[in-house]
């Protein structure tokens, strides 16, 4: 019976160190930049979000992760996290992303009519 519990007690730890990993990876994702944090936004270097390589569905854009799944509305601009395939709402696009990140020249390009 000891045996069992630390094969699952190995297998459960082994499940939450992976997960964790999987979501730092995904939370580095996000926002590659630094920098220009003030108004107006000058001076930002790294690597801007490549909104061409996002998934689009019928409400925005989706970058899938490992667990992660980071969601933009292409209307309201409401940032979405679905983790594990159960979503919640965050925060809309801040000023700063507009003006680094320019989203929503890309969600016009794609069609929609953004509102922010």
């Amino acid at each position: 019976m000891a045996i069992l519990q630390r094969i699952f007690a190995l297998i459960g730890l082994l499940s939450v160190a992976f997960l964790s990993v999987a979501l730092y990876f995904d939370v580095q994702e996000m926002d590659k930049t630094e920098g220009g944090y003030e108004a107006p936004f000058e001076g930002v270097t790294g690597e801007r979000i490549d909104w061409d390589s996002m998934d689009l569905t019928s409400t925005g854009l989706v970058r899938r992760g490992y667990v992660l799944n980071f969601i933009v509305n292409g209307t309201t601009g409401m940032i979405s996290l679905e983790i594990l395939g159960i979503p919640f709402e965050a925060r809309k696009l801040s000023e700063r992303a507009i003006v680094v990140h320019k989203p929503r020249e890309a969600f016009i390009a794609r069609g929609f009519s953004p509102e922010f």
